[in-house]
């Protein structure tokens, strides 16, 4: 099992490519596996055959794990007396599917365990993830999801979009309780509850977040600022590197640059506690030489942060690139695992889905996190007038371990400074 990025411990085997007994030449890809945030393929490290297989698809085994053998001869008997047994703990369940049927799936949002297999041996192959996408009633990403949640039937909603398209309308429309009737009835009973096991990214995210909640001393810091002058450069800037970038400048890549500058005046926000206990005795803070910040994003397979690193060394327009580069790839499940790796700040902007203010939980081993609100308009009293500004709410969460409340509020305060006068970056 290859050790594809400084955090992975350990690693699932997907898919074997080649079987047992089998040619396979160096550099050919051998196998597939899924580590806690990417699933990538591992090329064969030599010429020969494959011998015996180790660890069988679907299990998971520790980084540097011996999972299968090549030797020169077809017939040469492997030597497996140093490779200890019970190294693989096996799955209850195991899907069988090609890396093209696996792609269709991730793209269409399809669980695999509702697909019938029709290759050799039961294996789903890309006709199959086809041929049951088009027996299902079309709809919006979000609709679907929705059905999914509350075990609704998507055959039984009539759709109201384009196309008889089925819309998160739809689906709220016809998962809300009906009013009451008189005579009155009992109501039927309701959908089966769904079991979703704990597993892959997911039981990462939760042991990750279990342990920063544990291991921390969180404080969260609110702070209101006006970001007028922040929309109307984000325009500007817009308009004039549409041509250069061919997309749009995003807040979350100007938040970028501006976090990384005032992580580079205040080093005590780029720091780590290594070694010591949990409550920091015999430990040390180290302030990091650079400023590796990440954005938390949203995808099929639970929550990402890829890492822009050297933030504060680089422009704005090659920030925006890379972001939208990371975030692509981490959504497509191609992220390699130094690019979600390394960070020493993170940003979480949850203003797309109308919060203001939130508690975000540290992503260690960082010193804290800033937490973005929505960009709202709101009134104001501006020179002693009442006026309508452009506001957002800042939500730092900080290590109390590490950094003192007042130290943690200048910063705060700092970043508020520069998103209220953006020209500042400039200076």
């Amino acid at each position: 099992m290859p050790v594809l990025g400084e955090t992975m411990n350990e690693g699932t085997v997907v898919e074997w490519l080649k079987q047992e007994g089998q040619p396979v030449r160096r550099g050919e890809v051998l196998f597939t596996v899924e580590s806690d945030k990417a699933t990538l393929e591992v090329e064969a490290p030599a010429d020969g055959y494959l011998r015996q297989v180790l660890v069988p698809a679907g299990a998971t085994v520790p980084v540097l794990t011996v999972v299968g053998l090549i030797t020169d001869e077809p017939e040469t008997e492997p030597e497996t007396r140093f490779f200890g047994k019970n190294l693989v703990s096996q799955p209850g369940e195991r899907l069988f599917a090609s890396p093209r049927a696996r792609k269709l799936a991730r793209e269409r949002g399809v669980d695999l365990g509702l697909v019938s297999g029709s290759g050799p041996d039961g294996r789903i192959v890309e006709r199959d993830v086809a041929a049951y996408l088009a027996a299902q009633p079309v709809a919006t990403p979000v609709a679907r999801r929705m059905a999914e949640q509350a075990g609704l039937d998507l055959r039984t909603v009539q759709g109201s979009g384009p196309g008889g398209r089925i819309t998160k309308e739809d689906v709220e429309r016809a998962i809300a309780p009906s009013p009451p009737s008189f005579p009155s009835f009992p109501s039927a009973p309701p959908p089966s509850t769904a079991e979703v096991p704990l597993s892959g990214v997911r039981a990462v995210i939760a042991r990750r977040m279990a342990e920063s909640h544990r291991t921390t001393a969180p404080v969260t810091l609110t702070t209101e600022a006006d970001v007028t002058e922040f929309v109307v450069v984000r325009e500007r800037l817009k308009a004039s590197l549409a041509d250069e970038l061919g997309f749009n400048l995003g807040y979350n890549d100007l938040l970028i640059k501006l976090v990384a500058r005032a992580l580079r005046e205040f080093p005590y926000m780029n720091a780590r506690l290594e070694g010591g206990t949990e409550e920091g005795a015999g430990g040390i803070i180290r302030h990091l030489a650079q400023v590796n910040v990440a954005l938390a994003v949203d995808t099929e397979r639970g929550l990402l942060a890829p890492v822009v690193h050297d933030a504060d060394c680089k422009g704005l327009a090659e920030i925006a690139r890379e972001v939208r580069e990371l975030v692509e790839r981490a959504r497509s499940g191609l992220a390699l695992p130094d690019e979600l790796s390394g960070s020493t700040f993170t940003i979480t902007n949850l203003g797309v889905y109308d919060v203001d203010a939130f508690t975000p939980i540290i992503n260690l081993p960082e010193t804290a996190i800033l937490g973005v609100g929505r960009i709202k308009a709101r009134p104001a009293v501006v020179d002693g007038e009442i006026c309508v500004r452009q506001t957002m709410w800042l939500s730092l969460t900080f290590d109390h371990r590490l950094v003192d409340g007042a130290p943690a509020a200048r910063f705060l305060q700092r970043i508020k400074q520069l998103v209220e006068e953006p020209y500042l970056m400039l200076v």
